[in-house]
């Protein structure tokens, strides 16, 4: 009967661990995260669930002639962020996850 006690212990601390990965998934996706390109030219904004949801350009950066460099600095801006929300998630949800594998962490 001891084996009981223990399993169910275990369980309730597996729900435990599981509600707080929750809640830290919750905030992450409420943190925004900035990437910028050009030395502060464009900058863009994503969530910590890895979605755009900001995108600023100064307007001295806008010249039809260059709108391929501007599609460039938004990709550059775009790819720094989404780098940032990587380590961001990382070192978030990395404190659940030391030594395990699981799928979507």
């Amino acid at each position: 009967m001891r084996g009981m006690g223990n399993m169910q212990n275990m369980m309730k601390q597996m729900q435990k661990m599981q509600k707080k990965m929750m809640e830290a998934q919750e905030e992450l996706g409420e943190k925004r995260i900035e990437g910028t390109a050009g030395g502060g030219m464009v900058t863009v904004v994503v969530s910590g669930h890895k979605q755009v949801v900001e995108v600023n350009i100064k307007e001295e950066v806008v010249d039809p002639e260059d709108i391929e460099m501007l599609q460039d600095l938004v990709l550059a801006a775009t790819n720094d962020a989404l780098k940032k929300v990587d380590e961001l998630s990382n070192q978030t949800m990395g404190q659940f996850t030391k030594g395990l594998n699981i799928p979507g962490f």
